[in-house]
Formats: structure tokens, C-alpha cells, sequence
């Protein structure tokens, strides 16, 4: 599948490097008059056009700029306005200088640009992630949300607390009904849950519950990857997160060691549906496992 390849290399790429980005399409969706989905490499982006210009969710890897802002023209000739990024991962927020720089609005979570603007380190890849250059941070943030009012939509951002990150933002465009989950979800796929920034699997389980009060049957839903979505979609999401944390915890309980719980193979059900994404079952298994035991859950 497309996402068989290193986590790291998705999430953290070095902008200045291009390998593999020169065959990369970017492909564009109506989802509602006025409002897209463009999947290219990385993080799904959102994107709502009008006569008020551009409002742009996410701009993935800075070698993409360019074929990003080609769909963006595709789709409306008014200037692009406004970029908000969901949580800081590099699949996010890499093109943010080079938007930064053209005068593009960035906008996101205190918490993200905190996180972009030090040194960070992944130990789930045991990486250095330098600090961010000025011109790709936020010159805009929110803590508990903020309001958008463009091309006669109105455009809610609502963080949720402590999920992929200690920074994620959904996105709901009201009156198209259309929602960017952000990577709270990821379609089809182990979500990567960001430990070290803050993240774990019952956030995970808040954001999803705030996604489905949001949605109803009919609401186009944009998961941080994979493909489109709607409401049943999330719900099948949350139902397999929450088994797989209760039977986790539950495994906890017993003083069962991490090495015992992904032996056990507490995702088995799932991993037809679930486990073909760039996280394995026993990858995902130990980040939940890790995350709980950081947040107190006994253990050996």
C-alpha cells in the first residue's frame, strides 16, 4: 500500500531535501462548493475558496509548494489567505515557510507553535527535530479555539487536549458540514500516537468522541490520512481504539510486561481493516502501551 514506508520520513522529512517528491500529484476533491480535499504526500489538506480568498488546513512537505499552490489556482483565482495547522509534525507544516514567506497567514495552537519553534526530540525514532525557521511559525495562535468567518462559511477550530499531540486542532466548516479531523483520525489505518508531545490513546478517543458530536450522516469527513470518510467511518474508528485500550489496560491490570501484551496480539481482529498502514500492529500495540504507562496505568 502507499503508506508502507518510514514513519519518520513521512512525518519528519528534511524540507530542503526533494528525493521522491518529483513524481508526487496532488489530487483535488470537491467535497461542497467551495470546499476540497487535496491528498499529495502527507497529511490530507482542506481547502475552502470564495470571493474572501483562500483559508488552506495543513501544506504538507515544502518541496510540494509549489504543486500545492497549482491545485490551489485549479480551484479558485483568489489569493491564498490563511494556512491552519492542525498539530506541528513536519507532513503538516512543512510547507509553512515557504507560505510564511509569500505573505500567507499561519495560524495554530499556542501549543504548536511552542513545539516548532525549540529543538524537539521523537523518541519513537529516536530523532532531533530542529527548531523551525521564524517564517514557518504561526504568527496567529488560539488555546481553546478560534472562529473564521470567509466566503459566507463559517469555520470553527476546536482544540482537543492531549491527543496525537498536545496541539491538535479539528476543523468544522458549519454550513458545507465538512470536517478535518486532523491526525486524531487516521482512515483505515494504526493511528501514530505522539507520546512524547503530550499524546495518547485517551485523548484519541476525546477528539473522536468530539468528531462525532460534531457529525452527522451526511458530513464529509477529512481524516490527518487516508481516504475520505463520514461519520459511520468514525464511529468503526473509535469502536477498534477503544477495544483495543480497554484490552490493553485490562492487560495492565494483570502485570502483563509490553513484551507479554504485543505477544498477546490484542489488535488480532482488527488488523485486516486496520493494520496495512506505515505502523504494524505491534508497533501500534507498544506506543499504547507506552503512552498508559506514562500516564500512570500499572505495569510490570
Amino acid at each position: 500500500m502507499k503508506y508502507r514506508f518510514l514513519l519518520a520520513t513521512l512525518l519528519f522529512v528534511t524540507p530542503a531535501l526533494g528525493q521522491g517528491f518529483d513524481n508526487v500529484e496532488i489530487k483535488t476533491t470537491e467535497l461542497r462548493p467551495g470546499i476540497h480535499m487535496l491528498e499529495g504526500r502527507g497529511g490530507n489538506i482542506g481547502l475552502c475558496s470564495g470571493p474572501d480568498g483562500a483559508f488552506m488546513i495543513d501544506d504538507q512537505f515544502a518541496p510540494l509548494t509549489e504543486k500545492i499552490l497549482a491545485a490551489v489556482r485549479g480551484v479558485t483565482d483568489e489569493p491564498l489567505r490563511f494556512v491552519l495547522n492542525t498539530h506541528w509534525h513536519g507532513d503538516h507544516t512543512g510547507g509553512n515557510e515557504n507560505l510564511g514567506e509569500a505573505g500567507v497567514v499561519i495560524v495554530a495552537h499556542e501549543n504548536v507553535r511552542e513545539r516548532m519553534s525549540t529543538d524537539q526530540f521523537m523518541a519513537a525514532f529516536n530523532r532531533n527535530v530542529p527548531a523551525a525557521p521564524a517564517a514557518a511559525l504561526p504568527i496567529i495562535t488560539f488555546t481553546n479555539g478560534v472562529t473564521f468567518h470567509l466566503n459566507d462559511e463559517e469555520i470553527r477550530v476546536t482544540h482537543v487536549e492531549l491527543a496525537h499531540t498536545d496541539g491538535d486542532a479539528i476543523v468544522h466548516f458549519r454550513k458545507a458540514n465538512v470536517l478535518h479531523m486532523g491526525d486524531t483520525y487516521f482512515n483505515g489505518l494504526y493511528p501514530f500516537i505522539d507520546t512524547g508531545s503530550g499524546g495518547n490513546i485517551d485523548g484519541m478517543l476525546r477528539a473522536a468522541e468530539v468528531g462525532l458530536r460534531l457529525a452527522d450522516a451526511e458530513t464529509k469527513i477529512i481524516p490527518g490520512h487516508g481516504p475520505l470518510s463520514d461519520r459511520a467511518g468514525l464511529v468503526r474508528y473509535r469502536d477498534m481504539l477503544r477495544s483495543v485500550r480497554d484490552r490493553i489496560r485490562g492487560m495492565m491490570g494483570s502485570r502483563a510486561s509490553k513484551d507479554e501484551v504485543i505477544a498477546a496480539k490484542p489488535t488480532q481482529d482488527f488488523d485486516d481493516v486496520w493494520g496495512g498502514g506505515f505502523l504494524s500492529a505491534d508497533q501500534f500495540v507498544g506506543i499504547v502501551y507506552d503512552g498508559m504507562r506514562h500516564d500512570g496505568e500499572p505495569d510490570e
